[in-house]
């Protein structure tokens, strides 16, 4: 199973193992991590799985469709690598993913 890694607004890193074909965001409420809310369950409708992806790690991700870019506007301070956390698929070549986490997510 490959290994997610979300650093918070203080610097505190958790771990939390995914399952292959799972995403971000269920990965993160399924083991409990502050930070990621998803509210929407992952439909695209909110933007409370905001995150920031690890610059390492941003080619190695599909791109943003058009609607995920549309609900990033409406996220907390969001970057240029931020992503909805729901829309990134693990995969085993995601092993060691490192994801921050925004100091709030509304």
């Amino acid at each position: 199973m490959p290994t997610v890694y979300f650093i918070d607004a203080d610097g505190n890193q958790f771990e939390a193992e995914a399952e292959v074909g799972s995403n971000v965001m269920e990965t993160a409420v399924d083991n409990f991590i502050d930070g990621i809310v998803g509210e929407c369950g992952g439909v695209l409708s909110c933007a409370t799985c905001h995150c920031y992806v690890d610059e390492k790690w941003l080619d190695k991700l599909e791109p943003a469709s058009e609607q995920e870019e549309d609900m990033l506007d409406m996220a907390m301070e969001p970057k240029d690598n931020s992503r909805l956390s729901c829309q990134i698929e693990m995969t085993d070549a995601l092993d060691g993913l490192v994801v921050h986490l925004p100091k709030s997510q509304f």
